[in-house]
């Protein structure tokens, strides 16, 4: 391969933004035509950043890119589209009501009040190609009522509408059931045979073995090195990532578990917009046990999460901690009942991020008598006492006590909320997405805990869009779909396809 000349070569790639922060430090990438290169990293290591230099959205402080041998700059995205290379960002950017066929040819009108696009045709081509692809979509309804999993097909297809030859994938998989993961790399390997190159973004070491060519580690900024994917393992492709062995497999000892903690019965949770986002669910989670809850996004999860912790209203149905009913209670009561969240957004509700690590050790916490020194004040030096120990129990990475908490990266962020959530001593944890956007090593640390939480017989409700996460660490897991749960069933008692199914909408 090395023979060949790159389709796309980057070379000496450095972003260094106005604050300073040195985001990629001279990058060399090359990607050659008809393959799929992975592009893994942990979370912040440049990977997008990389990506949208490539895609004209950010202009490099230093570098020079080659198409085809021939130095390219681009100024915008619109630059890049035109010389073949598209973008599929992670989180899309879709009109909601626009309907997909409006969704794809949008931009493509051309200039002046003349300028019009034939609407008919550009129907023909895109059924033409929907139809080569076996990747259809609903063309003529609007987008806003349409599953993810449908928007990021309207993504894909607006970039191959435009004829590209590279096409960028960011994390593609993120909102996807399994069944529809397996659809689009169905699709990623006819565009593979049709001469296409692909980049795909990944944290996903799996997906990554099963449907790159070779991959790119980068770390900190730095390409650490390139593989061929035959001659890869996950152990390396994570070491690489991380720059240390990492444990990949979660070690869970057998347990029976105990009596119920939690008990919801026919609860039922109102949207943002007045919908009905929870539907008449009923579970329990036992001590000693972690329930999990699996599903795209967007099912009424968040809702679910909200209500139990004291965030959102309950219409009707109850909530019962340890025998006592807590529906509609304050998420202080909820605390000082045993209660600790984990929230699925880190930087919007888990943290202050202009405030220090110490001050945010004890959110939730402050009015405790523990970091009192009377008249309402806080004992600072306790504080600090408090957050050195969580440091140091955590491996919790921070310039210091007194830093604030943006400049941690973001592993060490959720870490240092796993840590406060746990240093109240909850008998019942709720984990919402608590590995989201997070390295290796902090996820490997995270799912670790929550295994040690169980084994000390506390209750643990575990809600991750990660399936592989809540496969590994659930005792028993729910599959939701539009606020109702398909099943509940034991991990290693169902297939991946069962799931799929569930996950889109299909019973037990």
């Amino acid at each position: 391969m090395e023979a060949e000349v790159p389709v796309l070569e980057m070379k000496n790639i450095v972003k260094i933004y106005p604050d300073g922060t040195e985001a990629l430090k001279g990058v060399d990438l090359k990607v050659y035509e008809g393959e799929i290169l992975g592009l893994l990293g942990e979370n912040g290591a440049g990977k997008t950043t990389l990506m949208k230099v490539l895609f004209g959205m950010l202009k490099p402080t230093e570098g020079k890119i080659y198409l085809r041998g021939k130095e390219v700059r681009f100024k915008s995205p619109a630059d890049a589209l035109t010389r073949g290379i598209g973008m599929v960002h992670q989180h899309f950017t879709l009109v909601e009501v626009f309907n997909a066929l409006e969704n794809i040819i949008l931009g493509m009108e051309g200039h002046g009040l003349l300028s019009k696009i034939d609407v008919g045709k550009a129907r023909k081509k895109l059924q033409t190609l929907m139809n080569e692809l076996n990747f259809q979509v609903p063309l003529d309804v609007p987008v806003e009522n349409l599953p993810v999993g449908v928007q990021q097909r309207i993504e894909i297809l607006k970039m191959l509408f435009r004829d590209v030859n590279v096409l960028i994938l960011d994390e593609p998989t993120a909102v996807l059931t399994p069944i529809e993961v397996r659809e689009l790399f169905e699709v990623l390997r006819k565009l593979k045979s049709q001469g296409k190159t692909i980049i795909f973004i990944s944290h996903k070491l799996n997906e990554a073995m099963e449907i790159t060519d070779r991959v790119t580690v980068i770390r900190r900024g730095k390409v650490i090195g390139t593989v061929n994917t035959s001659e890869a393992t996950p152990q390396l492709l994570a070491r690489m990532m991380v720059g240390r062995d990492v444990v990949l497999r979660i070690q869970k000892p057998p347990k029976e578990p105990g009596k119920p903690i939690l008990q919801v019965q026919n609860l039922w949770v109102k949207g943002d917009r007045g919908e009905e986002a929870v539907k008449g669910l009923s579970f329990e989670v036992r001590a000693g046990e972690i329930f999990g809850i699996a599903g795209v996004e967007g099912n009424g999860q968040s809702e679910l999460i909200e209500a139990i912790t004291g965030l959102r209203n309950v219409e009707k149905g109850r909530i019962i901690l340890k025998g006592t009913d807590i529906t509609g209670k304050a998420p202080r009561d909820l605390y000082d009942l045993g209660i600790a969240h984990i929230p699925e957004d880190r930087t919007h509700m888990g943290l202050i991020l202009e405030m220090s690590v110490m001050e945010n050790s004890i959110l939730g916490l402050h009015w405790r008598e523990e970091f009192s020194k009377g008249f309402s004040l806080i004992d600072w030096g306790k504080v600090e006492k408090h957050s050195n120990a969580l440091i140091e129990e955590f491996e919790i990475v921070a310039p210091g006590v007194k830093a604030p908490v943006k400049s941690l990266s973001g592993g060490n962020q959720q870490k240092l909320i796993v840590a406060r959530e746990v240093s109240k001593k909850p008998e019942f944890i709720v984990a919402a997405q608590p590995t989201r956007g997070v390295d290796v090593a902090s996820t490997e640390y995270i799912r670790n805990y929550l295994v040690k939480l169980r084994n000390e017989n506390k209750g643990v409700l575990l809600v991750s869009a990660d399936l592989d996460e809540v496969l590994q660490l659930s005792d028993r897991m729910a599959i939701m779909y539009e606020g109702e749960f398909m099943g509940i069933v034991k991990p290693e008692e169902v297939t991946e396809e069962q799931i799929g199914l569930m996950m889109g909408g299909v019973r037990e």
